[in-house]
């Protein structure tokens, strides 16, 4: 368990980085801001307490063990390059570039910003790219572990079930996927497009391990990732969310998807992030 010093930096942490990303998007006019909100708190615990990481990338004397990441959920880039920037991958005042011609960080990542390990965006695909990187490393004896963010919405994908598939088939410890459950896609409620519950134990008849936990609670964060970690078969962690965490207009709306807000929208969002 993280000490409460620990918890309330971290807290602090994600709250810069939902400030970041309200910033990015209303700079760009443009941007998936629902699901970049709900997915911080994951992001932000991942990388500063969980992930081997390598800022100066592949000048990085630790860059051919560090554990990999794949941002399936590649649209909601804005809370990934905004960790990014908080670790050391870059500067932050790049991510005021965020969509800008000629800029490395676009709508969706690619691998020309650091610390992005593979181009991402068609949802349903990270699962099964994260289950090559796993086997990969395996063939190295490379010990790095490999974790891959998805949305809920794209569970729909019936590649992702391929891949829940292969990790079991190939008995990949060294795979944890966690899932951003805000229960709401571009066009409302899963349930209501293609009902996806009961998720766990769909997830667990793929002869994978399963953790559920609350998605903004930074110690169950923590504490489920470490697990997954020393699990001797893949582990998907289910984190209940809310799509816009923090900002009160844009909590479980499913309107806020993917677009900007206006200058007294932003002005009231900052303020609540303040």
């Amino acid at each position: 368990m993280l000490s409460e010093n620990e918890v309330q930096k971290l807290k602090e942490l994600a709250k810069e980085n939902r400030r970041n990303i309200v910033k990015m998007v209303h700079n760009a006019a443009s941007g998936h801001i629902g699901g970049s909100l709900s997915s911080a708190d994951i992001l932000t615990v991942l990388f500063h307490k969980c992930i081997k990481t390598a800022p100066k990338w592949h000048e990085d004397e630790n860059y051919e063990t560090r554990d990999r990441f794949v941002l399936s959920k590649g649209h909601t880039s804005p809370a990934y390059y905004s960790v990014l920037a908080q670790t050391g991958y870059f500067d932050k005042a790049e991510l005021m570039t965020f969509r800008k011609f000629g800029s490395r960080l676009q709508g969706h990542p690619m691998p020309c910003c650091p610390g992005v390990e593979v181009a991402t965006g068609s949802l349903g695909q990270g699962l099964s790219i994260a289950c090559g990187i796993a086997i990969s490393l395996k063939l190295d004896k490379n010990t790095a572990n490999v974790f891959v963010l998805l949305g809920d919405g794209e569970l729909q994908e019936g590649n992702i079930w391929e891949g829940f598939m292969n990790g079991a088939q190939h008995k990949l410890d060294n795979l944890i996927a966690i899932i951003d459950r805000n229960n709401l896609q571009i066009d409302g409620c899963t349930e209501n497009i293609k009902a996806i519950n009961p998720l766990d134990e769909k997830i667990k008849a793929f002869n994978w391990d399963v953790i559920e936990i609350d998605g903004h609670d930074i110690n169950q964060i923590y504490e489920a990732i470490e697990k997954a970690k020393k699990n001797p078969k893949p582990t998907a962690i289910i984190a209940n969310t809310i799509k816009g965490k923090g900002v009160s207009f844009m909590e479980n709306n499913a309107g806020w998807h993917g677009k900007a807000t206006n200058q007294e929208e932003f002005e009231k969002a900052m303020s609540e992030l303040m």
